[in-house]
């Protein structure tokens, strides 16, 4: 046993691995009395009342279905929208023709900076008086909306995807006497798109939640998403907060599957790699 010279008389060494083991015993207990002070602290009659009310709950029931089916519905739209025009702007980033990595480069900041928000009232309000144009549909609101918002952040995954794939890759199938659009359709963007695949599905996931931004258009009750529903429950409803405490619920079924998903896929594409 090695002993420690410098350490005072009748106090030995801590090992790293009991330092270790007592740092986190330190950590469990701290976080249990943060956990007791809140239980202790809250008002639960309060809290029942206002958030858990199920009356309230039982009122929104009628209402939640078609929510939730417009909820995914506008997430895949956008997505749809947002996946094309995202591979687009990404062919069009790693192309030897200037004019286009510049168009290309500006759309992505432009809609990288400015808040979804604003895309939404803008594509709602200001292109229909733009251009004279009726955008009557919620759902080619939402495709074009939160698609064109996508896409910026969409096109940067698919080109960090594009420069993955190995150049030998290219260059054999190349050799091969495959154009650049044949190489690029068959080679490398099937490649790509298995390495994005993660990334894709956290995008679905944030699409989600920003459909609730579309509750700016004033839609009926046939094309409320959750959001809606949740915003109108506090006004009508008895039960304070519990409406949006069901819609949190709701949008949890949609996202907890879309992470599981995520992560698995995040996994296989390590282990292949």
């Amino acid at each position: 046993m090695t002993v420690d010279l410098t350490a005072p008389a009748g106090r030995a060494r801590m090992s790293p691995r009991r330092r270790a083991r007592l740092s986190r015993g330190v950590q469990y207990v701290v976080l249990l009395v943060v956990v007791a002070v809140v239980v202790v602290a809250a008002d639960w009659s309060n809290v029942g009342e206002t958030i858990f009310n199920p009356a309230a709950a039982a009122d929104m029931l009628d209402r939640l279905p078609r929510a939730f089916y417009n909820t995914v519905r506008y997430t895949l739209a956008a997505f749809a929208v947002g996946l094309s025009l995202g591979t687009v702007l990404a062919l069009m980033r790693l192309s030897s023709v200037a004019p286009y990595r510049w168009i290309s480069t500006g759309y992505v900041e432009f809609f990288r900076g400015i808040p979804a928000l604003l895309v939404v009232i803008a594509v709602g309000y200001a292109v229909p008086i733009a251009f004279g144009v009726a955008l009557t549909s919620i759902l080619a609101i939402a495709a074009i909306a939160l698609g064109a918002v996508s896409a910026a952040y969409i096109s940067e995954t698919i080109r960090a995807g594009i420069q993955a794939v190995p150049r030998g890759q290219v260059e054999a199938a190349r050799s091969l006497g495959m154009s650049h659009t044949r190489t690029m359709a068959q080679v490398v963007l099937p490649q790509a798109f298995r390495t994005v695949l993660p990334p894709l599905t956290n995008e679905v996931l944030l699409l989600t939640k920003d459909t609730s931004l579309l509750f700016v258009l004033g839609q009926t009750p046939a094309f409320f998403e959750l959001t809606k529903v949740g915003r109108d429950a506090l006004s009508t409803a008895s039960g304070g907060l519990t409406g949006l405490f069901v819609v949190g619920a709701c949008y949890l079924v949609i996202t907890i599957p879309l992470g599981i998903v995520a992560r698995r896929l995040e996994r296989r594409t390590g282990g292949r790699a």
